[in-house]
């Protein structure tokens, strides 16, 4: 089984000019933790709610600033035609609860440790990269 057959395709996107306050708005209502950054049609980051209270509300950044202020920039991504197990094994070694899936540098899909967790031909890897990003509480995305 590939990336491409467990990824979401569809993603809400956020603007890096979006404020801060309107990203943390659209991920109460979606209940969501992350958001993909994107402009032209390119990924430019990822928010957390975490990267919103860390780098935002105690780094003390106006909640109208534009969310590229707070957002991770360096990205670790995927490919659709990944297996399940290198998508896990990519989630455990950068420590991400997130994937995002690209092709030519543009945003196809998402893969989160959910998706990886509800694979039925995947017997151990979900397991593996949720105890690997499990054991750092500092994990990222």
């Amino acid at each position: 089984m590939k990336a491409s057959d467990i990824m979401t395709t569809e993603i809400v996107t956020c603007s890096p000019k979006t404020t801060i306050k309107e990203v943390a708005k659209k991920l109460r209502e979606l209940s969501i933790g992350s958001l993909p950054i994107v402009e032209d049609n390119k990924l430019k980051g990822i928010v957390t709610d975490r990267d919103i209270v860390v780098r935002g509300v105690a780094g003390e950044v106006s909640m109208d600033s534009p969310v590229h202020q707070v957002m991770s920039s360096d990205v670790k991504t995927g490919t659709k035609d990944l297996s399940i197990e290198e998508v896990a094994d990519l989630m455990a070694v950068h420590q991400i609860r997130r994937l995002p899936i690209v092709e030519k540098d543009r945003m196809v899909g998402i893969i989160s440790l959910g998706n990886v967790a509800v694979d039925e031909t995947d017997l151990f890897g979900s397991d593996i990269a949720l105890g690997e990003i499990s054991r750092y509480p500092d994990s990222k995305v």
